[in-house]
């Protein structure tokens, strides 16, 4: 395997393409009894339409979570049983472009990993247990549903695009996944979790070179062909400029979200990531102006919060929390935004914002979950997460307003409303 010495952050990254286009990077911790791995394809939520054979299939909503419950099944049982006697604590999640599958151990490590990439390449589903898990999987989405903080975000990206496919619930809903088959699923499986579609991370007291091994002897011997995915044509305008759901509340929530400029996969993708929080931060995080002042004048409170967030085709960055008056609060942020754009930001609280963010992204390499995360989303985005320094060098404060100039515009913007239903 290849190491790869990052000197400033102190951390060497081992990396290796295996014959069956497998990825695999490990980062030793010599001084550490945990061991931890993540193995992911690139396969969520919103890769419902592709290409398969030669023909584009259509797949319903939430097939890609459902498919992460089943895929622990197996012909002898249930791994996640099989992990947690080998006293692993595993998991697993869908987002919207990866589904991973991940454990973490200090005893039978080697065990462990051989069950995971076993578990996962191998699917074993019968009618009987699909039909069964619709049941378990309906219950979860009516229970979510009814969540006030998730009708809040789905309902913002459904007013932000009209047809990308990450306005689809990951979850799918009731009627949606009552379409979903075992050959479905197996078919699913076929096309996305092939070894050339995956990386495996290993952060730990582990060796690399016996790390791959494993891999080589357990996967497949043939990666698989690309898969086309097709997402839809969404265009620049927002679908509507504000959605309003009354649900058992307390009080009002809000999000105010901005339509951004999509970015290809690449080494841009670090720096926009970068940009977008730093933008994020100095526009409406806890030090800034605009906090303070919609703090003191009680028009929110600590609930109130926003990130930026970049997925394939996508780019969006919100603000909300509770709020009695959340048109008064989205109307300040965007005259907040087009100060800054006109005026520059405050030198000091530039340089503060930058420091506090690039420590963030430092503090993140304490958490062998963070890493493994963090390096699997830089291989299916094309970049480097690692090098985030030279990032940070690179970014002025004129590149940041630039980015406000660009997205944060109203005629790009949306709120998404949760208020008391009347009594």
């Amino acid at each position: 395997m290849k190491p790869v010495l990052y000197e400033c952050l102190g951390e060497t990254v081992y990396r290796e393409t295996l014959p069956n286009g497998l990825e695999i990077r490990v980062v030793p911790k010599p001084d550490h009894v945990k061991k931890y791995a993540f193995f992911a394809t690139r396969y969520g939520g919103m890769d419902t339409r592709f290409q398969l054979n030669g023909q584009w299939v259509e797949t319903p909503a939430g097939i890609a979570h459902y498919l992460e419950h089943k895929m622990f099944d197996t012909k002898e049982g249930n791994a996640l049983q099989e992990l947690a006697k080998n006293g692993a604590e595993p998991n697993a999640f869908t987002s919207n472009a990866m589904t991973g599958y991940y454990f973490d151990s200090t005893d039978h490590f080697d065990e462990n990993l051989e069950i995971l990439l076993s578990f996962v390449s191998i699917p074993y589903f019968t009618e009987e247990s699909v039909a069964k898990e619709q049941g378990i999987i309906g219950q979860e989405i009516r229970m979510i549903e009814d969540n006030p903080d998730w009708q809040l975000y789905v309902r913002m990206l459904r007013a932000l695009y009209r047809v990308h496919t990450s306005r689809t619930s990951i979850a799918g809903t009731v009627e949606s996944i009552s379409h979903i088959t075992a050959e479905t699923l197996y078919d699913c499986h076929r096309a996305f979790y092939t070894p050339s579609n995956m990386i495996l991370t290993v952060v730990g007291n582990v060796d690399p070179v016996q790390v791959a091994g494993l891999a080589r002897r357990i996967l497949p011997k043939e990666g698989g062909p690309a898969i086309p995915r097709d997402y839809g044509h969404e265009p620049e305008t927002v679908a509507q400029r504000e959605t309003r759901l009354a649900m058992e509340v307390s009080s009002p929530q809000f999000l105010w979200a901005y339509k951004c400029r999509p970015t290809r996969e690449g080494e841009d993708r670090l720096r926009r990531m970068v940009l977008g929080d730093l933008a994020c931060d100095l526009l409406l995080g806890e030090s800034s102006p605009l906090y303070q002042r919609l703090y003191s004048q009680g028009l929110v409170n600590s609930s109130f919060g926003g990130a930026f967030e970049l997925m394939p085709g996508v780019a969006y960055l919100y603000a909300g929390g509770e709020s009695k008056e959340p048109r008064t609060v989205a109307a300040e942020i965007q005259k907040e935004a087009d100060r800054l754009i006109r005026q520059g930001v405050d030198a000091d609280f530039f340089q503060r914002t930058v420091r506090a963010n690039f420590g963030s992204n430092l503090r993140g390499l304490d958490s062998f979950e963070n890493i493994a995360v963090s390096l699997t989303e830089g291989q299916f985005g094309g970049y480097d997460p690692f090098l985030f320094p030279q990032v940070f060098d690179s970014i002025t404060q004129e590149d940041v307003l630039d980015f406000l100039k660009e997205n944060v515009t109203e005629e790009q913007a949306a709120l998404s409303e949760i208020v008391p239903k009347e009594a």
